[in-house]
């Protein structure tokens, strides 16, 4: 009957006997229910692992069964725990799965087919992305890497987001925390949020992308170079994983006007990230690209983290990091 709370037939048993004959000892339980007080002494440590018995000083078997109404919730919220636990691997799952087929972009032909679109150029990009902002309708989801925007960019997307904004598409964007310290684009995203556009910031985003309606998205071909080409995607799988990856990153992202959070962190998150990329054995200027700053920047973090690990190479300081619980350990 309760199988499905992780309590087997035998173990059950034991559990309804003590709590109807709580003075029984283990011969009176094995005699009861038919079983071998070695058979009990196992449905015992089952209870106990499961917190349905509690250690007594009593005469009988050296535990006492706790009350139904509190071992059933026990059952409930260990039962809780485990979904929880599960719907976490899996959405992790979904966004790892999302970030490799955001990658995959970038390789062209691995994406071709009746569900993508390739574009060729700024402008091409520029046309088609207006195209596609003038019949979106409820929803545009954006990750905007890279740092600083230039004025021009800035100031070029004020119409069109305006636009869409004004038609009660709701526009949701995630940019790098590296852009707080740029006052133009600090303006800009403040803008946008004063309009009732919903801004977060992150220390590091996988990808450029845009998901329009959660049935397209365009991601650039180049990484590097986002204005070189593009690719849209309609697959509804695809385009399903990267929401998932979207909302991934957008939950743990810090809502503008907050401070990035470093409560109970050993690190702040830029030079945690900062860490963990130099553990992966990414250059300076490949770390500087993923944050948004300068060489120069990741340059001085990287070094500093390095004195403070008293690390002589960028593996011995993520080892060192590792044990000084500065990074998870890998599994």
């Amino acid at each position: 009957m309760l199988d499905s709370l992780g309590l087997d037939l035998y173990t059950e048993r034991v559990y309804r006997a003590m709590l109807l004959r709580p003075e029984a000892g283990l011969a009176a339980l094995a005699g009861m229910l038919n079983l071998s007080e070695q058979d009990v002494r196992l449905c015992l440590d089952q209870l106990s692992s499961l917190a349905l018995v509690t250690p007594s000083s009593g005469p009988a078997i050296g535990f006492r069964a706790v009350n139904p109404e509190r071992g059933m919730e026990l059952l409930l919220a260990r039962q809780q725990a485990e979904i929880a636990a599960q719907q976490m691997k899996l959405e992790a799952s979904r966004a790892a799965a999302a970030q490799l087929i955001a990658e995959c972009s970038t390789a062209g032909p691995l994406v071709s087919g009746p569900d993508s679109e390739h574009l060729n150029g700024p402008e091409a990009i520029r046309d088609r992305l207006a195209d596609l902002g003038r019949t979106v309708k409820e929803e545009v989801m954006t990750f905007a890497p890279g740092g600083a925007h230039t004025a021009e960019d800035l100031a070029a997307s004020r119409e069109p987001n305006s636009a869409l904004i004004r038609r009660g598409v709701l526009m949701r964007t995630v940019y790098l925390d590296s852009v707080r310290n740029h006052q133009p684009t600090r303006d800009h995203v403040n803008w946008l949020h004063s309009l009732g556009a919903q801004v977060r910031t992150t220390v590091t985003l996988p990808v450029r992308m845009i998901i329009l309606d959660r049935c397209q998205a365009v991601l650039p071909n180049d990484t590097a170079d986002a204005s070189v080409g593009a690719v849209v995607l309609h697959g509804q799988g695809i385009v399903a994983a990267l929401c998932a990856l979207f909302e991934s990153v957008w939950a743990a992202a810090t809502p503008l006007g907050s401070s990035p959070s470093a409560v109970q962190e050993p690190l702040p998150p830029q030079e945690r990230e900062v860490l963990r990329l130099l553990a992966q054995g990414l250059t300076d200027e490949a770390i500087a690209n993923r944050l948004g700053v300068s060489p120069r920047t990741a340059r001085r973090i990287a070094a500093d983290l390095m004195t403070r690990l008293e690390a002589r190479s960028r593996f011995e300081a993520g080892v060192h990091a590792v044990q000084n619980g500065w990074l998870p350990a890998s599994r």
